[in-house]
């Protein structure tokens, strides 16, 4: 709904390309100020501001976090979008790799919403909104480490959600299904049949397709609405039914 973000201050984590990007554009086109935190920020559009950090380091973040809320004069969203993929079994990956991707998707977060939190209980529309996966909800095959470190994301948002609800700061996670974005065209680019792999991935999701960027946004366009106060601690499935609908075969 456009206006509904008027004045409202953001950070999107990992904003320049895929479900980042159109969170940015959503919030945006809402009437909010973004600042885009990523690795790179080549892909930032115009009007967007663009500050280079890595999650995976704390002294980037901090840099990052306070040079982004100086530019937006303040801060009242955070979403915690940044994350690496992985495959494999339980016996797949080595201790470095899981190590490596704790790194980005969880304590990747953390860092974030540590720097974020006193810029955050200055403002009266605060709300924090962590990227998740239908991941942490469903066991997907060759997803183990994936899976453990969205699954840690779940219950972070549940347990943050309940230190700050007292402070006034709101804390909810988005979990999509597979969605159409850059990783996945890649991981769909490594398989021996690309097309065949892609309609596995399409039929599994209930209503037959990938998610699109831009339905995972519209969803943390809601969660960090104002007119979202009452929800707080809850992960929102944006994933074509692939959590709760147990169909028939077609």
């Amino acid at each position: 709904m456009p206006g509904t973000h008027a004045g409202l201050r953001a950070i999107v984590t990992g904003g320049a390309s895929g479900i980042g990007a159109a969170i940015t554009a959503a919030l945006r086109e809402r009437g909010a100020t973004v600042a885009v935190l990523d690795l790179q920020t080549s892909g930032v559009t115009d009007g967007t501001i663009a500050v280079p950090c890595d999650v995976g380091d704390d002294e980037s973040v901090r840099t990052a976090v306070a040079s982004a809320v100086e530019a937006l004069g303040g801060l009242d969203v955070l979403v915690n979008n940044a994350g690496i993929g992985a495959q494999g079994t339980v016996e797949d990956n080595p201790d470095d790799e899981w190590r490596r991707v704790y790194e980005v998707n969880v304590l990747g977060a953390v860092r974030l919403s540590r720097a974020a939190l006193p810029h955050l209980r200055g403002s009266s529309n605060a709300s924090i909104v962590n990227t998740c996966s239908i991941a942490a909800t469903a066991g997907l095959p060759q997803r183990a480490l994936y899976s453990a470190t969205k699954g840690a994301i779940a219950a972070l948002t549940r347990a943050m959600a309940a230190d700050h609800i007292r402070e006034g700061i709101r804390v909810n996670a988005v979990n999509p299904g597979t969605a159409d974005t850059p990783w996945v065209a890649r991981l769909l680019a490594t398989a021996g049949d690309p097309a065949a792999e892609r309609a596995a991935l399409e039929a599994r999701q209930p209503h037959g397709r990938l998610v699109a960027p831009e339905e995972v946004a519209e969803a943390v366009a809601y969660l960090t609405s104002p007119l979202a106060r009452s929800t707080t601690g809850v992960d929102l499935a944006v994933d074509g039914g692939m959590q709760a609908l147990r169909l028939r075969p077609a």
